[in-house]
């Protein structure tokens, strides 16, 4: 069936303007006034409202298994709550175990992520290396549609990556034409704050930003810009959660690099003394990774948001219910790393940043959807209302209110970062795939109907390396 948008105004991230738009067989098919809709159309009217595309999360963990229990969130549930919210793709985390095959590894969440209700595509982990993963890589990237690797510098004896592994991973990537991705912390450091804790018997949730002090993640975050610059790859850092890391990005690119950064909407605007809440539940719900920060950090990644040296935003959505997080009730080290926030993302990023001026609508498109769809090489099939792209789209109700809560969110948690909080600006409908999804807070997701979606390598540089590098390459020098 076609599904008719009219009397809508589409904001794309670089223009709006009145007009209608059908959808027919997946994809939209007209933009313009006057369109000939068939009769069998489902009709939204979107009168006072703007249709904008699906927003692209582009850092999940769905149903993952950490930190000795597994997220509450499998990719059913996790998505139709991101449908609920205006997401219509994510973008989760294959993450290996040691000594496991990427290929192996990615071929289970392929299987855990076939009831998914919306487009979802993989990031995967290298947390380890021999021969075997410099040819899993090449295969990934040719024929599983994957051109993003992650690199956890973080979680010591789990899944950190070493500077080796980092070293041959990035230079791999460039042969390949992947991006590669870090979550930069010092995981060395961090190990060593954390044992300075439990000695101090500071065990409580409250050590955890403690262990974790943003100069751990300023400088993971400057040392994985020097080997991306090292080997001339494009990077992308995920979740900057302070001004340290956001300077080291905003450093390399002001020398022409390319160096990409996303944030997470809870740390626009959660910062740290809920972990000094008496309350243990409340305090450990709170516990992810990096944590959230003081307030002077928020005001640093809403500048770098606005200025265009962070160009994404995420959630980082990896749910553990309270009996999850009380693992670490006498050892905060042990409370598993996440929270939730894929339903809400659009919602409190459009409240807090376009309802108070700091975005307008068109960069609030590029930091939700567009952005992402261009860094990881889906765009225009996702990230834009055009002819030709994936029937995608939110409506969106700049007047709608939503209290949010855990007792009305559709996520599978039973806590919300954002609990109590009303925003103004919501969606009335999400389509996703031509399909009316969600409608004036009916969900209608249907388990098993979201896609696999390929993402083809990027452009490399010449024999991987650019013309400045090559001038200063080192020459042979013949002797007789």
């Amino acid at each position: 069936m076609s599904v008719f948008i009219k009397n809508g105004t589409v904001v794309n991230a670089d223009q709006s303007f009145k007009a209608d738009v059908l959808c027919d067989g997946g994809r939209i098919v007209a933009v313009g006034e006057d369109i000939d809709a068939p009769s069998s159309a489902e009709i939204i009217d979107a009168s006072g409202q703007y249709v904008m595309p699906g927003g692209i999360d582009p850092h999940t963990h769905m149903q993952m298994p950490f930190m000795g229990t597994t997220a509450s969130e499998d990719f059913y549930t996790g998505t139709a709550a991101g449908l609920a919210g205006g997401t219509t793709m994510i973008i989760d985390f294959v993450i290996p175990a040691p000594q496991e095959r990427l290929l192996d590894a990615y071929e289970k969440w392929r299987g855990w992520a076939e009831k998914a209700s919306a487009d979802y595509s993989f990031h995967v982990a290298v947390t380890w290396w021999d021969d075997s993963v410099h040819e899993d890589m090449g295969t990934l990237v040719h024929e599983r549609g994957v051109n993003s690797f992650k690199h956890f510098m973080a979680y010591k004896n789990i899944m950190m990556a070493d500077d080796e592994i980092m070293a041959n991973s990035f230079r791999r990537a460039l042969e390949l034409g992947a991006i590669p991705t870090v979550h930069a912390e010092n995981g060395e450091l961090v190990y060593q704050l954390q044992q300075e804790m439990l000695k101090a018997g500071i065990t409580g949730p409250e050590a955890h930003p403690l262990s974790r002090p943003p100069a751990v993640e300023g400088e993971a975050a400057d040392r994985a810009i020097r080997f991306a610059q090292t080997f001339n790859v494009p990077l992308y850092i995920v979740h900057n959660s302070c001004k340290d890391s956001v300077d080291a990005i905003t450093r390399a690119r002001a020398e022409g690099h390319r160096v990409y950064g996303e944030c997470l909407a809870g740390h626009l605007l959660i910062d740290d003394s809920v972990y000094r809440h008496p309350d243990f539940e409340f305090a450990a719900a709170h516990v992810m990774s990096p944590p959230f920060r003081a307030p002077e950090h928020q005001d640093a990644l809403w500048r770098a948001l606005q200025g265009g040296n962070l160009q994404t935003t995420a959630t980082d959505h990896c749910c553990f219910c309270a009996d999850q997080k009380a693992m670490g009730r006498e050892d905060f080290t042990k409370i598993p790393n996440g929270t939730g926030s894929v339903e809400d993302r659009l919602a409190v990023i459009w409240d807090a940043g376009v309802n108070t001026g700091r975005l307008t609508m068109n960069e609030f498109v590029a930091v939700t959807s567009t952005n992402t769809a261009q860094i990881f090489n889906v765009y225009p099939r996702k990230g834009t209302v055009s002819v030709g792209a994936d029937a995608d789209v939110v409506v969106w109700d700049p007047e709608g209110t939503r209290t949010i809560s855990a007792k009305t969110h559709h996520q599978n948690v039973d806590f919300n970062i954002f609990e109590g909080r009303t925003v103004r600006g919501v969606p009335s409908h999400t389509v996703s795939q031509g399909r009316i999804v969600w409608r004036d807070g009916e969900l209608r997701a249907e388990r098993g109907a979201g896609r696999y979606i390929d993402r083809p390598p990027f452009a490399r540089p010449f024999d991987g390396m650019d013309e400045r590098a090559r001038r200063n390459a080192p020459q042979k020098v013949e002797r007789t």
